[in-house]
């Protein structure tokens, strides 16, 4: 009994705090932990110079840890970067820079959400935020590249070790094929959805809170007005703003502040928001939107966004979303280059109409669309049409593009030259481009090939592009690509990662929007 004691103690004392034994000890853990990140010299860095990095007991302990380092640097850069406006040379620095500010505050905000015991967040849900706060700073860094102003103001911007910290965080979390998925629906909706929301949800045309008309007849004559307004409202229960039937030309900004709003209109044919900036025009393709939202729990229903910029001007927005848990249900998006943004967080896209040149719908979120029309127009001569830019820049990123159930087709102003200009699914905007193709009629204008590259043999090994039975005159895979991230995907357990129910959690949220959808394949 008393050689057990003295084992005992004797244990004891190797691994106290004070211990080298136990600093040994944490310090292989770390090691270890940090080696399945892309950055392990920047995660050993953060995670040996803090002073209670001998405290760390579990994997868990350390990516809470790391996201507040995130946290803490976020705020550090973003105080940074207000400092540097002054540098600005010109106008195009001064707009770069601007969208920097956005996106770094968004960042913030987004962040802060992982630790807030309020969200009850799952690790899913973490996963989807540091893919957006990853995101917002590489749209700062192209947004210099673009509007060729990146020798001064960019170089002293602190987004490459707060990349690096981002995505250690993104490793450590690593939950980006469990996406949590709940069933207590009560009349079809989540058990947290309040009898309120779901009469109003239900009602084929809700009871607005403000009404927008160029006539005069209702509260406001611009939508801008109307969301002015609404940034006014207490509280965050849902928020309806009818716009009737006209053309509204403006821009509109849906900041993150606004949450759970709703917008429809009298049907995409006859509400119609439309603008013309381009990044030809001066701005940023992220600043170029004719509608940007970011407010989570946004819905569209019966609109089209435009963008008539036209071709000639090349990256010109219709709409940007960087809303979580955002829905468009019946809304079209027409635009040439760069149509339709979908930038950051969880989408979903239902019976949409989408019209569209180069890159048309292009971004880092993870989108679905189900059951929508894609148009492909004329582009400029020698060009060629890609219908998908996706821009997933780190392989934990639970971001993606996917297209199922539709239509992919030639819009009336291609039908006429279509022997002139090549169509295909999409090209490698980033490093890791995710984009799936399920159930989706192909017609002949799609290239035989499939798919494009970006620039030489740039990101195909590392990609993601899929097709799972397709139908249409170019359905078939024959003779597709043949690079190493191209997959023509035979089995129903491999296409069925990227319904809505497994690569969005819809089941968890969309039941919520009162708008049909397709959980599986």
């Amino acid at each position: 009994m008393a050689k057990n004691i003295s084992l005992v103690i004797f244990l004891l004392a190797l691994f106290s705090l004070s211990s080298p034994a136990f600093s040994s000890f944490h310090s292989s853990a770390i090691d270890y932990w940090c080696k399945a990140t892309p950055h392990p010299a920047t995660c050993q860095h953060y995670a040996r110079s803090h002073k209670l990095h001998n405290g760390f007991k579990s994997a868990s302990q350390f990516k809470k840890f790391f996201l507040n380092i995130a946290i803490d640097q976020s705020l550090k850069a973003q105080n940074h970067n207000k400092g540097l406006g002054y540098k600005s040379r010109n106008k195009q620095e001064k707009t770069a820079w601007s969208d920097c500010l956005k996106l770094y505050q968004d960042t913030i905000t987004t962040l802060n959400q992982t630790l807030d015991p309020a969200t009850m967040a799952t690790d899913y849900d973490v996963q989807t935020w540091l893919s957006t706060s990853l995101t917002n700073l590489d749209t700062c860094r192209t947004g210099f590249v673009e509007l060729g102003v990146k020798d001064n103001i960019l170089p002293l911007l602190p987004n490459q070790n707060l990349s690096e910290i981002i995505s250690t965080t993104l490793a450590l979390n690593n939950a980006s094929s469990a996406p949590a998925v709940t069933n207590s629906y009560k009349e079809g909706f989540p058990s947290w959805v309040s009898p309120r929301d779901r009469k109003l949800l239900q009602a084929p045309s809700p009871a607005p809170d403000i009404v927008v008309a160029k006539d005069g007849s209702g509260h406001y004559r611009t939508v801008k007005e109307a969301i002015a307004a609404a940034s006014k409202r207490s509280g965050t229960k849902r928020f309806v703003i009818y716009v009737k039937s006209g053309v509204y030309d403006e821009n509109v900004e849906i900041g993150k502040s606004l949450k759970n709003i709703m917008m429809y209109g009298d049907s995409m044919r006859l509400t119609v928001i439309t603008g013309s900036r381009s990044v030809v025009g001066g701005s940023t393709t992220f600043d170029s939107a004719t509608v940007s939202v970011t407010g989570d729990g946004f819905i569209a229903r019966g609109i089209t966004f435009r963008n008539t910029a036209g071709p000639q001007n090349h990256q010109a927005v219709a709409l940007r979303s960087g809303a979580d848990l955002s829905v468009f249900y019946r809304c079209g998006f027409e635009g040439y280059q760069d149509t339709l943004y979908v930038h950051s967080q969880r989408q979903f896209y239902k019976e949409c109409y989408i019209y569209g040149t180069v890159d048309f719908i292009f971004g880092n979120a993870a989108s679905v669309f189900q059951n929508c029309m894609i148009y492909a127009r004329r582009p400029m001569d020698k060009q060629k049409n890609t219908i998908t830019a996706q821009g997933r820049t780190d392989p934990n990123q639970n971001t993606g593009i996917i297209i199922h159930n539709s239509r992919v087709m030639a819009a009336p102003d291609l039908v006429p030259v279509l022997s002139s200009f090549k169509t295909f699914l999409g090209r490698p905007w980033k490093e890791y481009s995710r984009t799936v193709f399920l159930k989706t009629y192909l017609d002949s204008l799609v290239d035989p090939a499939g798919w494009l590259e970006w620039n030489g043999d740039f990101a195909l090994n590392t990609l993601y592009y899929g097709e799972y039975r397709n139908l249409g005159p170019r359905a078939s895979t024959s003779s597709r690509v043949k690079w190493r991230g191209y997959h023509a995907i035979t089995s129903e357990t491999e296409a069925s990662k990227f319904t809505v129910q497994n690569f969005i959690a819809g089941n968890s949220w969309l039941p919520a929007t009162g708008i049909p959808f397709y959980p599986g394949l």
